[in-house]
């Protein structure tokens, strides 16, 4: 009988908008955490705490904030907002670009502390000694760094994509909740909540629980 009631097609689109959005904020969170996490556990400079507290701040920050934030940045009146929208003929907010940019910030900490761990974890000894016999820095870190921090930039990536899967707050500020156009999972259940209409939350509930269960169930995996 729930699955009956269950109107299906009003539940896909914003499932494969959220996976959409979440895959390509992964992709791009774990590029860039990649390179922070590198540079930070391998380089000495001042100020390096204080730009380590940055990279951490959207994870304690409430999301509203976090929103505002990325509002202000991107909004019509900023100098990035109309580069964009130069850019692009559009807004950059509420759209489901916005929706990624969201996704990449609160995502970011936890992908950046995961990855920042493996590399730490290397043996510096061994990446001195492939420099010894004439290994460049790219070499260094294709053929020694990166695949014995692997594990811990996999879960980086995977922790990232189940925390951008489930963002809310900044999203909804930015990126507004349009049907078709920018409403991720999130947004579907909040409105069909306020709404009433329970049986569409619980089935978007179900799949958001099921999509991240597995993805932590691969993170735990692979710490083992």
């Amino acid at each position: 009988m729930i699955l009956l009631s269950i109107d299906w097609f009003e539940l896909w689109p914003p499932i494969g908008l959220s996976l959409q959005v979440t895959f390509l904020a992964s992709v791009l969170t774990g590029t860039i955490g990649i390179a922070a996490a590198w540079w930070m556990s391998r380089k000495k400079f001042s100020g390096k705490i204080v730009l380590e507290t940055i990279f951490m701040l959207p994870m304690v920050l409430p999301p509203t904030v976090v929103g505002f934030l990325l509002l202000v940045i991107l909004g019509r009146r900023s100098v990035v907002g109309r580069f964009f929208e130069w850019l692009f003929a559009a807004p950059i907010i509420f759209s489901w670009w916005a929706a990624v940019i969201a996704a990449i910030v609160v995502a970011f900490p936890l992908v950046y502390q995961a990855m920042k761990v493996g590399f730490d974890s290397v043996d510096r000894d061994l990446e001195e000694a492939a420099r010894s016999i004439g290994a460049s820095e790219w070499q260094v870190f294709r053929f020694i760094t990166f695949p014995l921090a692997s594990r811990s930039v996999l879960s980086g990536y995977i922790l990232g994509f189940a925390r951008g899967l489930g963002e809310f707050g900044a999203t909804l500020m930015i990126a507004g909740n349009i049907p078709g156009r920018t409403q991720t999972i999130p947004t579907a259940i909040y409105v069909a909540v306020d709404a009433g209409h329970l049986t569409m939350a619980w089935a978007w509930t179900v799949c958001t629980i099921v999509i991240s269960f597995f993805m932590l169930l691969l993170t735990g995996r692979l710490k083992r």
